[in-house]
């Protein structure tokens, strides 16, 4: 009952995001908006980026998985590329922000200045258990989206809305789904 009190207060939250409640906000600060909106997608982005990370990390020490895994990988996928930063931005990924494996800041003296591959988290030897990460993972991911379209604008606000409600339905995948 609560769920659905809940559903219904996003959904009337979400149904007054239309185009002809934004004309006063954006008309004075334009550049503002757009700014805030490319921040908002970006750090959206990085936090699916981060998600898709995980996937690929469960999906090299699990291949097993892979039925259950790559649909939902595919989809947060769609999700970073949804996010991109809009016309006229570049789309590049973000680096990385995990730590190298030894710990120091420095490199050899000849190393490649070149972009590093991605640094994968660490995964549960036991597939049972690197799936409960996976939907803790997407759980987060969904709190994340939810969080920011507060402060996102209308149809940012409604990209978001639909992101964390598939994170939720993948979470639920990844637990009660996978016990079938």
């Amino acid at each position: 009952m609560a769920a659905g009190a809940a559903g219904a207060a996003a959904a009337g939250l979400l149904a007054g995001c239309t185009p002809d409640s934004e004309g006063g906000r954006r008309s004075g600060s334009g550049t503002s908006a757009a700014r805030t909106e490319s921040t908002l997608r970006r750090r959206s982005a990085a936090t699916s980026r981060a998600l898709l990370g995980q996937y690929d990390a469960v999906l090299a020490r699990h291949p097993d998985e892979d039925e259950l895994l790559t649909p939902l990988r595919t989809a947060v996928a769609r999700q970073v590329d949804a996010l991109a930063p809009t016309a006229g931005e570049s789309a590049r990924p973000l680096p990385s922000s995990a730590p190298s494996a030894s710990g120091s800041g420095s490199e050899s003296p000849g190393a490649s200045t070149g972009p590093r591959p991605p640094v994968l988290p660490a995964v549960a030897d036991d597939p049972a258990q690197a799936l409960k990460a996976l939907a803790t993972a997407e759980r987060r991911t969904a709190d994340a989206h939810t969080a920011t379209l507060m402060d996102a604008p209308p149809e940012l606000a409604r990209l978001l809305a639909s992101l964390a409600a598939a994170s939720a339905a993948h979470a639920y995948l990844l637990t009660e789904g996978s016990r079938s």
